[in-house]
């Protein structure tokens, strides 16, 4: 069961709040619809819920609030809008990497596709997919865990028929085996034909909170509305005459001058009007919602006769979707309903049926794979940020430009012959600020958190925001591993075209090769680590590559006229006193390693990086915490 209770989001300057002391439940074993007109609060009520919105009030699923639930997405799987994803990654590496956030096998993702119904559309990017894959692939997304609750906001918008009763059945399947589905729409009629209880809100507000019977019996009926000044004189007036005629109509009584007539029409009200000399401001003819409260009679009157003739397709059961040949993949062709027997064995069900369920919606889709525990532990967002770096090509793209463009300025560099050996290797030249290995791995460093915040995947698997400390500890040590990687098949093509277009003789091997190669490395691991932190602290990918920039070009001319000041002190012998402090002596090699260490830091632009990185350090941990205080 889900409960909301009091929710209020936080109002803008001047205006008031969208959602605004909203209480309301959705039970187990069923399907409740969220109804409302656009902009009624619906979507920002389901942000409420599940902690994306900043706001007041509290939602218990099974009676726990999301923050003390240990696995959220075993709970509840979300499906916000269309899917967030790069639009060059597959639908099976997006499951696949939601699997690892998620902490499920990757077969789960296999299973998905197939269940849904993309079965044949495993390796079609994201970008090319139609309006139903989307929401099909969505779908998948949310069920990932195999969570008890279902939160959808709009999930049948601008699909087709078909589309619509694919998604609904399986909606029904998942509330028939126990568990809870909440969705949106601003549909009455769909919302009385799908759902088991209907919750309508206006102005962020609740309305009404009914059964789906009782929602399409009082407030979808053909009915006349009729204001006048002499409403209660008007009310006794036709239902005197239903009487003596012997007519089912009903006259209900609403706020100020306004009465709905139910079983009659336009014309004989205003036939009794004008016997009685009774003035209309409006008569017209409706059908829909009718306001928060149910009709109450006016008179005792005998039940209408044609409630049951509307209700009778409301009550009807929902069609099963024939199965269609799925689509050639890069078509863009609507997406297809799922076929029969296409998804394996089943395992038995964990949840006990709902026999209302049941008996109202007698056809349901085949029901989905159960899913395992989903598992914790400190792989899990190193699993889910190779899968993320991996998944798309401009990784490759950058690699390999850097990787040319690197061969190509050190072969010119060495055809001039005005470059020392250490910046040809690099290909370091004096007109760039760095080399295209620095910047190359900032830019991989920046778009790991700035493709994150334009792509925002993990905003809706819960209990995986981009600000956590695993998170960033994973990305830190991948992008360190990437840009060693890099660092390393860069120097090597670069020594290895030297030898081939001039020869090995003109390529000596420098005698501070050690200390060369550590600030090679430095290099390339600080520039994407200020990449990464940069983007993850400004939530951009030009926000990285601009802090990566600044280091040579604002930064390291500071440092360098700080360090060229005459000192009195030097911190020379500094590995020697750190060996007396310390209780286990180190080897002496350590010593030649620290002194490296130091020298490449002395460096301008490697104190640049260094005071750079711990200033975005700093920076992210505090906007970390102070997001924590304030959500």
């Amino acid at each position: 069961m889900l409960q909301a209770i009091g929710l209020t989001s936080t109002p803008r300057r001047g205006r008031r709040p969208a959602v605004e002391d909203l209480t309301f439940e959705a039970r187990a074993g069923g399907v409740t619809a969220l109804l409302g007109a656009p902009g009624s609060g619906k979507t920002t009520a389901l942000r409420l819920m599940l902690g994306l919105e900043r706001g007041r009030g509290v939602t218990y699923f099974r009676g726990r609030p999301l923050h003390r639930i240990a696995h959220p997405l075993r709970e509840v799987g979300a499906l916000l809008g269309d899917l967030p994803g790069h639009p060059a990654r597959t639908a099976r590496g997006q499951l696949r990497m939601l699997c690892a956030a998620a902490g499920v096998p990757v077969a789960r993702a296999d299973d998905l596709l197939d269940a849904v119904g993309l079965s044949g559309l495993h390796d079609q990017r994201l970008g090319t997919l139609s309006r139903g894959m989307d929401r099909r692939l969505a779908l998948a997304a949310a069920l990932l865990a195999d969570p008890h609750t279902l939160v959808l906001d709009e999930p049948a918008a601008d699909l087709s028929s078909s589309e619509a009763r694919w998604l609904y059945g399986l909606l029904h399947t998942h509330a028939a085996d126990g568990g809870t589905v909440l969705y949106t729409t601003d549909d009455a009629k769909q919302a009385a034909r799908v759902a088991d209880r209907v919750v309508t809100v206006d102005a962020g507000r609740l309305v009404a909170d009914q059964d789906a019977d009782d929602f399409a019996r009082t407030r979808l009926r053909p009915r006349v509305a009729v204001r006048t000044p002499h409403a209660a004189r008007l009310a006794a007036v036709v239902s005197r005459e239903a009487r003596a005629t012997r007519r089912s109509v009903e006259v209900v009584a609403e706020q100020g001058n306004r009465l709905c007539v139910y079983g009659s029409d336009c014309a004989e009200v205003g036939e009794v009007a004008f016997r009685h000399g009774i003035l209309l401001h409006r008569l017209a003819e409706e059908t829909g919602d009718t306001g928060p409260q149910p009709p109450s009679p006016a008179s005792p009157q005998a039940p209408d006769a044609t409630a049951d003739s509307l209700l009778a397709p409301l009550r009807a059961p929902l069609p099963e979707p024939l199965p269609a040949p799925l689509p050639e993949p890069g078509t863009g062709t609507a997406s297809v309903a799922r076929p029969e027997g296409d998804a394996g064995p089943r395992k038995p069900s964990r949840r006990r049926p709902s026999h209302r369920a049941t008996r109202r919606h007698p056809t349901r889709a085949t029901p989905l794979p159960a899913a395992p525990k989903p598992r914790r532990g400190p792989l899990r967002p190193l699993r889910y940020e190779l899968r993320r770096l991996l998944g798309v090509p401009s990784t490759a793209f950058v690699l390999a430009g850097a990787l040319v463009a690197s061969v190509t300025i050190a072969v010119v560099l060495a055809r001039v012959g005005r470059t020392p050996l250490p910046a040809t290797l690099a290909a370091w030249p004096e007109l760039l600020p760095l080399p295209p290995v620095a910047l190359g791995a900032g830019l991989i460093g920046a778009l790991s958190f700035g493709d994150e915040f334009r792509y925002p995947v993990l905003s809706t698997a819960l209990g995986a925001a981009p600000r956590r400390l695993g998170l960033l500890l994973a990305k830190l040590a991948v992008t360190a591993g990437v840009a060693l990687l890099l660092a390393l098949t860069v120097a090597v093509a670069d020594l290895e075209v030297l030898r081939v277009v001039y020869g090995g003789a003109l390529i000596p091997v420098p005698a501070n090769w050690p200390q060369l190669c550590a600030s090679w490395a430095g290099l390339s691991v600080g520039c994407a680590w200020a990449g990464l932190l940069a983007a993850g602290v400004f939530r951009a990918t030009a926000a990285g590559v601009a802090a990566v920039l600044s280091v040579p070009v604002l930064i390291a001319p500071l440092v360098q006229k700080t360090l060229v000041v005459p000192s009195a002190r030097s911190v020379a012998g500094l590995s020697g006193r750190l060996r007396e402090l310390a209780w286990p002596h180190w080897p002496a090699e350590v010593d030649r390693w620290l002194d490296g260490a130091l020298r490449v830091a002395a460096q301008p632009v490697g104190a640049a990086l260094v005071l750079s990185l711990t200033a975005l350090f700093c920076t992210y941990l505090f906007a970390g915490v102070r997001r924590r205080v304030r959500w």
